[in-house]
């Protein structure tokens, strides 16, 4: 077993104990390499079946190119899709000009709110990793969150051994991360080896490419001419500059993403 065997078996027990243990599970799929990985981890686990639904919260500022895989790979896959959207919020004219993180708070954390509470889902797979961000480095791979999805970042359960808390806090829910040990270049890595779809926005096009997918006001590309998976991964191998260098909502303020990630945000 080489390191990509044990992490896909290491992901693969977590999503089935997710389903065993906890009633009412739903696949957040945001589009992203990563989500898509966890995605194509959950057909893996279940011998080509998705049995939960999965999710998209559209925040009506995605780019054009993520909407078209969403659809294409949901009819292709036969996926069970739920699209939330926090249509009030838009209505009202919420945008990046209210500032970002107030933005990502009604557009996405709310949105997702809305789907969990209409549907009564007790627990969200979500494609996070720990080497991506600061604050998700504090995460459990299952993750108890409050009545509104709030998470306290100092009373987060003991994980030895493989051994998870499972438990769905009165009222609560709980996220299910089971890609939180892998980094960046285990993710292409891995798309590389299995041959995963990825929205081509991630692939150079005039010495440009994206690599982390968002809204489109708040998301840049960076200079790059990896073209391919095994560009990028040789690209990967090389660089100190930050993943999610590109996502602007991450620059508002020094605690701006702790404070998203504790009122429910992914």
């Amino acid at each position: 077993m080489n390191d990509l065997d044990a992490l896909e078996s290491q992901s693969l027990h977590i999503l089935r104990e997710a389903f065993s243990r906890i009633e009412k599970v739903a696949l957040l799929w945001s589009i992203g390499k990563d989500s898509n990985v966890v995605l194509w981890l959950v057909r893996k686990a279940f011998f080509g079946h998705v049995p939960f639904p999965v999710v998209h919260v559209d925040t009506g500022c995605k780019m054009p190119e993520m909407i078209a895989f969403r659809d294409r790979f949901a009819a292709e896959w036969k996926l069970p899709l739920i699209v939330g959207q926090n249509k009030a919020a838009l209505e009202a004219g919420m945008g990046p000009h209210q500032g970002r993180v107030a933005c990502c708070e009604a557009l996405k954390t709310d949105g997702l709110k809305a789907v969990v509470a209409e549907h009564g889902f007790k627990g969200i797979i979500a494609g996070i990793r720990r080497d991506e961000e600061g604050t998700r480095a504090k995460e459990r791979i299952f993750s108890p969150r409050g009545v509104q999805a709030e998470w306290n970042v100092r009373d987060q359960p003991p994980e030895f051994w493989d051994q998870y808390k499972t438990d769905v806090p009165p009222g609560g829910s709980i996220r299910i991360h089971p890609i939180l040990d892998w980094t960046e270049l285990d993710v292409w890595r891995y798309i590389q080896r299995e041959n995963i779809p990825q929205v081509g926005l991630y692939f150079a096009k005039d010495g440009k490419r994206f690599r982390s997918l968002g809204c489109t006001p708040c998301t840049a590309p960076i200079e790059s001419p990896a073209a391919s998976v095994a560009e990028i991964i040789e690209e990967l191998s090389g660089t100190r500059v930050s993943e999610r260098s590109g996502r602007a909502q991450d620059r508002e303020s020094e605690d701006a993403f702790e404070r998203l990630r504790a009122n429910g945000y992914m």
